[in-house]
């Protein structure tokens, strides 16, 4: 469905943040007399009139009858497709679109490298993007690591790097290239059941000509053995990491020490980067050098300075225990404080509890909704753990347990939900908390088109 096909039919957007302000302005870039009505929450109310005054707006919850009034409904990733009001719409007869669907619609000559995964997707397609671009190459970082694909309507690239979560790859295609990093447990919320997800995740296999995927991962390996044109990475034969060096083959081309973004899985990122940028024909060798001024993303392992005599990292995008186990793994050999603990989405602690058992860091601090359970995990397992009921009181608890030159990691392994709006919100307050600026962690360096 692209954009022209909404005129003279009844149409609603679902959702009042970026992307729903996007599909908003992106209608009416195209479409300026088209009628439509704004589902948004009661808050967002004044806001939404302020952007287009012009709109039909609605600051409900929409259910079955009101969405199934519309011919056409352009919803927000972060509303489930699985809502039952959306499904019964559907079969009403209501179609249901994106704002993502809409873009690849409207751009099928576009050159794509679509990355998606459960951990690593922002980091490998801002490194896609950073890498290209230092050979030369005009490149568009957009999706879901912080820019619409609308807001880049009709802007012109050699390649888009677009980041897919979970709640997008089924609205994708076609693409060049498919990347999966990794898959894992997550979002079962929006999702409801973890076989869902990972048939979610692995919607942009069917929609890409190419699939490159992370060749660590056996599961990974065994649900994409049946696309015609796989290629991998993390393999002897490809790009890969092997005795602290990024190898292509046999020949090791990058010290991994030179990285500012820390840890094993950051130069496995990069090797699914490189692998990329060749597989849509690019030089990835002249490439290498610039994955030294890389700089780590906002709250991903993001290294924030000294404070009081010890370290403090922040990787509160951290949502899941695999995630926290890699970023302990990454910071090995220090005296290291985590605090974990958010949102409880009932998610499977026990990999990580046997990895506290086997080899526990300096100190454990659980807090949040699931820090409770969380805690009573590792202690029914021997691992002695703090327990605060929220992250003020866990950065509290932090400074006075960890000592001069140690490191304070916060990395959550859980969503932000229970006290913070977004992961984002939640990785500000950690670092005022720690004593800086919370502004001079934000943004995310490279979006758009250059």
């Amino acid at each position: 469905m692209r954009l022209g096909d909404l005129a003279d039919r009844r149409v609603a957007v679902w959702g009042f943040g970026r992307e729903g302000r996007a599909a908003i302005a992106a209608i009416r870039a195209r479409l300026p007399q088209q009628p439509l009505t704004l589902f948004c929450g009661v808050g967002e109310a004044a806001a939404a009139h302020a952007f287009d005054s012009s709109l039909d707006l609605r600051a409900i919850e929409p259910d079955t009858a009101a969405l199934a009034a519309f011919d056409i409904v352009v919803k927000s990733p972060g509303i489930s497709a699985y809502k039952p009001a959306l499904l019964a719409a559907r079969e009403a007869g209501a179609r249901i679109t994106s704002g993502t669907a809409l873009w690849f619609a409207e751009r099928p000559e576009a050159r794509v490298a679509a990355v998606t995964g459960t951990k690593g997707k922002s980091t490998t397609t801002a490194l896609l993007a950073h890498l290209a671009r230092s050979i030369g190459v005009r490149t568009a970082l957009a999706g879901n690591i912080g820019m619409p694909l609308l807001e880049l309507l009709d802007a012109s690239a050699e390649l888009w790097a677009i980041e897919l979560s979970s709640f997008q790859t089924g609205e994708a295609g076609p693409v060049e290239l498919g990347i999966i990093t990794s898959l894992y447990e997550e979002h079962l919320d929006w999702h409801g059941s973890r076989e869902r997800y990972v048939a979610d995740k692995l919607k942009l296999a069917d929609v890409s000509e190419r699939l490159l995927v992370n060749a660590t991962q056996p599961s990974l390996l065994e649900r994409t053995a049946g696309h015609p044109q796989r290629l991998l990475f993390g393999h002897a034969e490809g790009w890969h990491v092997a005795g602290g060096f990024i190898h292509r083959g046999g020949q090791p081309v990058f010290d991994i020490t030179r990285l500012r973004a820390p840890g094993e899985h950051n130069a496995l990122n990069a090797c699914a980067a490189l692998a990329a940028l060749e597989a849509m024909g690019f030089d990835a060798a002249a490439a290498t050098a610039a994955l030294a001024d890389f700089r780590p993303l906002p709250h991903r392992l993001q290294p924030l300075g000294e404070r009081g005599g010890v370290e403090w990292i922040n990787d509160s995008i951290s949502t899941t225990p695999q995630a926290t186990l890699a970023a302990l793994g990454s910071l090995a050999g220090r005296q290291v404080t985590v605090i974990v603990g958010g949102h409880d989405r009932g998610l499977d602690w026990s990999d990580f509890v046997a990895a506290m058992k086997a080899h526990a860091p300096h100190a454990l601090i659980a807090q949040g909704a699931n820090g409770q359970r969380i805690a009573k995990a590792l202690r029914d397992a021997g691992v002695a753990v703090e327990e605060t009921g929220d992250l003020a009181g866990a950065v509290a608890r932090a400074r006075a347990l960890t000592p001069a030159g140690g490191t304070i990691l916060l990395s959550p392994g859980a969503p932000s939900f229970d006290q913070f709006h977004d992961y984002a919100e939640r990785g500000r307050r950690f670092a005022e908390w720690a004593g800086f600026d919370g502004r001079e962690i934000a943004g995310i360096e490279g979006l758009g088109v250059r």
